[in-house]
């Protein structure tokens, strides 16, 4: 039976970690998939009119797109290249709820992400979505420093 690895990607040098951690634990389980996972925070509580909520869906694919190019694919790539198995997507939502929500689908066995990110606004999302993370996952969580 193939072991699952969620990684919670962030674009950062702290998500860099989280990667560097999960690739050492799939060396050490051998038979793993690595699934990397970046995560748009999107609030689906928003009241808005036929046209803004077009708009909001252009923004949101082109997003998801951006996301992928620079971020998940790279991530993936590297990671395919040194001989892993992995494959990568990007979601939309709460981090947390989101990277819980992917590991249960998946079935996967762990969930590895960074402390926190490096810097700015994004440090205080994903530090607090971490802890959050911590407290609610319904897989056992690494959480890398």
């Amino acid at each position: 039976m193939t072991a699952k690895i969620v990684i919670g990607l962030d674009g950062s040098e702290a998500g860099d970690r989280a990667v560097a951690y999960a690739k050492k634990l799939s060396s050490l389980i051998g038979d793993c998939e690595l699934i990397a996972l970046y995560v748009i925070e999107w609030s689906p509580f928003s009241f808005q009119t036929a046209e803004e909520n077009a708009e909001r869906h252009k923004r949101r694919e082109a997003e998801i797109a951006a996301a992928t190019s620079r971020i998940v694919e790279p991530a993936v790539n590297a990671l395919k290249a040194e001989g892993f198995v992995a494959r990568g997507m990007v979601k939309h939502g709460h981090v947390a709820d989101s990277l819980n929500a992917v590991a249960m689908a998946e079935k996967a066995d762990q969930i590895v992400v960074a402390r926190a990110s490096d810097g700015g606004i994004a440090s205080r999302v994903f530090g607090t979505s971490t802890a959050h993370l911590a407290m609610t996952a319904e897989v056992p969580v690494t959480i890398v420093g």
